[in-house]
């Protein structure tokens, strides 16, 4: 295998016209000490009437974006913020969580994304193992709304002296040890990511970007900062819109958006959807699980599939996936500028072409290593002997892959037990190390069922002896889980089982696990057929969208196969056909029919209480149709 770094994605892959606009290299930029919070500051210099970013109707222009982080960083600066330092940004999608997180590099520091979605103690675990004594958000350190008198009265600080070598964001993902692992990125890292971007996708002023991801994901940075490097705009899209493959698509082109980033859930639907012709959309990007699907023929975009991990600053190799009747998944595409990738045997010797080895990257983007977690870092971040450099290092993913003839990159799957849903990336023992504390619960063993993007967790438990009636129950284990996971960690089954099965050396057989059924479900229940208007009509929702023919009154949407994106759909249904606003949360709280359609009645009661009675006998003929 080439031992030098690939640069393999090149902009003539694209046929990206050019559009007058010299990009400084990667290499140069960090090289000069020129990051992030001085390329923002330029733009806002040249073009301060420029739209930065808009959230449906409102819009912040680069000169008011620069100013107000300028004001925050300088109260930052007055609280000990410098380099080096955590800042935790605990905000939701909007002007403010992008001003927070350019303030603090304006200051400085590093900032840590915390998602307010998460249980109270996971949030409080993240900000303390990250050393973040200070964090931003509604009720902590630095609130912008009740501190705001401070923070206009800050002076703007001089643009702190940021080195690559700096902490530029701290993300955490799930760890195998039970407790989520810090990922330290640094500004070097993710100017590579930035200039790599701008270049092979040609970006300008002119085009305008999405804004999808979750904020605790780290696709987010790259939604944002390559394009408000260059002067282009972002677009924010509402929590609804973005779960929504349909609602989403519909949005992109309404607002006319040239480049966007999708996650692979969301973007395998919209590949065999009608798009207009005259769409603006030139670019779609995706990653963050397996593509198996290619685009169809007649899209006015280009798809590019992505690959790397969180510890290689969100993308290590990306390649335009062209439409095929091949019946091999799409690649991952090839590495990216100033990156290596290696395909490796277990002793750490490359694989001829073709065969399969573990994937490790090297060069620019990768990270410095886990947050507080010596021993691990040395274990995955490894010296790189195909560098000349002496101190150069190589990340060794655990994921499998093959080299094709034409030099792309065939992903092959895990090494180990770790899983990929939905974007999300799951340790199964960290969540058994939650289920062993439980006092009902003797052993537990978690694994993903399913294919493609539809995997569901499903928990197996042996369960403590105990009397008749005392047994847990679903909604009982979900809400521990809760308290210390997040929602998309949270398995969607639960099985009973007597014993875990294992291997002749004692290790859990994951082959020999049951499919989980309604016998073996925590919860069984006879079959109750629904009766009201609501109920019938719920039914027939759960029923087309998993394809199931017979629903009952106690069938439980996971059980039944469905996934939080489903879900979405399940919430759009309702909405349209009650005018109700259901949430992911409700569906959690409720996932029975009976349940699901108490919940709509108690909406639609209190919409009847509010209302005059015309009105309220239009919702009652509504709920009977």
């Amino acid at each position: 295998m080439n031992s030098q770094p690939n640069t393999i994605i090149n902009p003539e892959i694209f046929r990206t016209p050019p559009r007058n606009v010299e990009l400084p290299p990667a290499r140069a930029a960090c090289t000069r000490r020129v990051c992030l919070p001085q390329l923002v500051a330029a733009v806002a210099a040249m073009s301060p009437d420029s739209i930065a970013l808009s959230f449906g109707r409102t819009r912040l222009t680069y000169a008011e974006l620069d100013r107000r982080a300028d004001r925050l960083a300088g109260h930052l600066r007055s609280l000990g913020v410098g380099p080096e330092i955590a800042v935790g940004v605990c905000l939701e999608r909007s002007f403010d969580y992008v001003v927070a997180v350019l303030a603090v590099w304006k200051a400085g520091g590093a900032y840590v994304p915390v998602d307010l979605e998460w249980p109270e103690e996971r949030r409080a675990f993240v900000l303390r193992d990250a050393g973040a004594a200070i964090a931003i958000g509604r009720g902590l350190a630095v609130d912008l709304h009740r501190d705001a008198d401070k923070i206009a009265r800050a002076t703007a600080p001089a643009s702190a002296e940021i080195r690559r070598e700096n902490l530029a964001y701290i993300v955490y993902t799930s760890g195998s040890t039970g407790k989520p692992k810090g990922v330290e990125v640094t500004h070097g890292n993710l100017l590579n990511l930035v200039f790599w971007h701008r270049r092979a996708f040609g970006i300008t002023a002119a085009d305008k970007a999405s804004h999808v991801a979750g904020l605790a994901f780290d696709a987010a940075v790259w939604e944002l900062w390559p394009h408000l490097s260059a002067g282009a705009s972002v677009a924010m899209a509402d929590d609804v819109t973005r779960m929504s493959p349909d609602r989403l698509r519909e949005w992109l082109v309404a607002e006319g958006v040239t480049i966007s980033f999708v996650p692979t859930a969301l973007v395998e639907p919209m590949l065999t959807a009608q798009w207009p012709k005259n769409a603006a959309l030139r670019y779609l990007l995706t990653g963050a699980d397996t593509l198996h699907r290619y685009p169809a023929e007649g899209l006015p975009f280009r798809l590019v599939n992505n690959y790397g991990p969180t510890e290689c600053a969100v993308v290590a190799t990306s390649g335009v996936v062209n439409p095929s009747g091949d019946p091999q998944k799409p690649s991952i595409g090839s590495a990216i500028a100033n990156t290596s990738i290696h395909l490796l045997n277990e002793n750490r010797e490359p694989v001829a072409a073709g065969e399969t080895g573990e994937i490790y990257i090297g060069g620019t983007s990768v990270a410095r290593g886990y947050r507080n977690q010596p021993e691990l870092t040395a274990e995955r971040f490894v010296a790189n002997p195909f560098s000349p450099a002496v101190d150069a290092r190589m990340y060794r993913t655990g994921d499998l892959g093959a080299m094709l003839p034409d030099g792309q990159i065939a992903f092959q799957g895990r090494v180990d037990n770790q899983e990929k849903i939905r974007g999300h990336r799951i340790e199964p023992d960290e969540i058994v190390s939650v289920l062993a504390r439980h006092r009902k619960i003797a052993s537990a063993a978690v694994v993903a069922r399913g294919v493609n993007c539809a995997k569901q967790l499903v928990a197996y438990l042996v369960l403590e002896k105990a009397p008749a009636g005392q047994a847990p129950r679903t909604s009982e284990m979900r809400e521990f889980l809760s308290r210390e996971l997040p929602e998309y960690m949270i398995p969607s089954l639960f099985v009973r089982v007597d014993a875990l099965p294992l291997t002749a050396n004692g290790k859990l057989d994951r082959a020999a696990l049951p499919e989980p059924t309604a016998a073996n479900a925590l919860d069984t229940m006879p079959f109750r057929a629904p009766e009201s208007a609501v109920e019938i009509q719920i039914a027939s929702i759960l029923g087309e969208l998993l394809h199931v023919d017979k629903v009952g009154l106690d069938d439980n949407f996971f059980l039944l196969g469905g996934h939080s994106l489903l879900g979405t759909q399940l919430i759009l249904r309702a909405q349209e056909r009650f005018g109700v606003l259901l949430t992911l949360r409700d569906l959690f709280a409720a996932q029975t029919v009976e349940k699901l359609s108490n919940e709509i009645e108690r909406q639609l009661i209190a919409r009847l209480e509010a209302m005059s009675e015309e009105d309220a006998g239009r919702i009652l003929e509504q709920m009977e149709m």
